[in-house]
Parts: structure tokens; C-alpha cells; sequence
């Protein structure tokens, strides 16, 4: 074989080489354009519960009154609310101690018998000075968008206070409105730790589902019959009110 590669040999090796850098330059630019894209769509549905509802407000004293304050379950630790549920528990008894409230609907999971987040709920309140009759438990919460539906459907709530944390009460307000409630949003200040961080960064996916929800409005996990609760909590609030002085 002759030394050496002809002049023609090396000329169509280098074009096949720069082809090839070529074709890989476009691949990368066409993945990274793909995952910007990616990017954009997964923030769409958080920009939707940024722009569609008001910014959170952490002074209960600044909310409007309302008949109902519903709570969203936060999970149990060793059977009693976990702390990010109990600061929620903690901002409903001062919403009904000032009077902002007549009722308290707590709506959390109890799709297992050893697992009862309204009942805990329920204890939480009455410990600290909330009347039983005026406590309702909606024990087929099992996520933001049941316990809304639920709470319009099932419970017949039209107008409320949603009790949560701030990284959270954005997609309770879009929710519960979507489900037919005229909602206000009391946020429960918390902390800048790795819990509230990792609340926010699961808020992210959450939102892609509270757009779903919204736009298409399904069926709770478990619908049900009517509870006559709320009604009843009210009635006996309204009946209550002038030997109270009016609550």
C-alpha cells in the first residue's frame, strides 16, 4: 500500500468529521432546547396559581368573616397533628376565638382505621377551646382537591377561610373556588427551614394536578351522600348567638 492517505482521501475524511460535529452540535442544541421547553411547561401551572390568585396573608386579624374555616389535614405524628398541622389547628382557634368564623371543617385522611387525621383534628380543637358541635370532620380529604369539592358538594360550603401554609394556601384558594366556594386564604406563616423548602418544591407537580383539577373538576376519591354537619354547626351557632353576646 502507498505511504500516506491522497490528498482526496484526506479532504472527504475531514467533511465526514465536521458532518459528524455538526449533526452532534445539533443534537445538543435540540436538548437543551427540549429541556427549556420542559422547564417552561412544568412552571406553567405555578405561574397559573401565582397570577390567578391573591398573595398569601398571614394576619388572621385581616381576614374577612366567614360561616366556615376549613382546615387541610397535614399528616398525624404518633396520632396527633403533625407540627405544620397543629400551627393550621392553631390559626382556626383564632379565627373562631375572634369571632372571623362559626364553624370548623377539618378535612384529612382517614382511609385507614389506624389512621385518622380528622378525628386528631378534631381533639386539637376541642382541647383548646373550640365546641364540639361547632367542629366538623370530613374524613375523605384526601387531597386538596377532595377536601374542596367535598367540602361545596357534601358539606354545602359557599364561603370560607382556608387554613394552611403559605407555600400551600395558593392552591387551596384556585381549588376550592374551582369547586364553587368563595374562598379566602390565611396563611400560616412558617419558618425558611428544609421542611418549608421541600413543601415549595412539591408544590411544583402539585400545581400540574390543581390545573388538571380545575379545568376538568372530577369526582372526589369518595363522593357520598350530603352531611348535614356544617348546616347543623351553624344552626347551633345562630342559636347560641343571643345569650352569647353574638359570636
Amino acid at each position: 500500500m502507498p505511504e500516506g492517505t491522497p490528498d482526496r482521501d484526506r479532504v472527504a475524511l475531514r467533511g465526514r468529521t465536521d458532518r459528524r460535529g455538526v449533526r452532534h452540535w445539533i443534537v445538543r442544541r435540540r436538548t437543551v432546547q427540549a429541556l427549556m421547553l420542559c422547564c417552561a411547561l412544568a412552571l406553567l401551572p405555578s405561574t397559573w396559581l401565582h397570577v390567578s390568585t391573591d398573595a398569601p396573608d398571614t394576619d388572621v386579624s385581616h381576614a374577612p368573616r366567614a360561616p366556615v374555616a376549613l382546615v387541610f389535614g397535614a399528616g398525624l405524628w404518633d396520632g396527633e397533628p403533625s407540627p405544620y398541622l397543629a400551627h393550621r389547628l392553631d390559626s382556626a382557634v383564632e379565627l373562631y376565638e375572634r369571632g372571623k368564623v362559626r364553624a370548623v371543617l377539618v378535612s384529612g385522611d382517614n382511609s385507614r382505621e389506624e389512621y385518622d387525621e380528622p378525628d386528631a383534628m378534631r381533639r386539637y380543637l376541642s382541647a383548646r377551646g373550640v365546641p364540639a358541635d361547632r367542629i366538623v370532620a370530613d374524613y375523605a380529604g384526601f387531597d386538596t382537591w377532595d377536601s374542596c369539592t367535598r367540602a361545596a358538594r357534601v358539606f354545602g360550603v359557599r364561603k370560607a377561610l382556608l387554613v394552611s401554609q403559605d407555600f400551600h394556601i395558593r392552591r387551596a384558594v384556585a381549588l376550592c373556588a374551582a369547586a364553587g366556594i368563595d374562598p379566602y386564604g390565611v396563611a400560616v406563616p412558617e419558618p425558611r427551614d428544609a421542611t418549608w423548602y421541600a413543601g415549595g418544591v412539591r408544590e411544583i407537580p402539585s400545581a400540574a394536578k390543581a390545573a388538571f383539577d380545575a379545568a376538568l373538576t372530577p369526582d372526589p376519591h369518595f363522593l357520598g351522600p350530603h352531611e348535614p354537619g356544617v348546616e347543623r354547626a351553624l344552626a347551633d351557632a345562630s342559636r347560641a348567638e343571643p345569650s352569647s353576646g353574638g359570636r
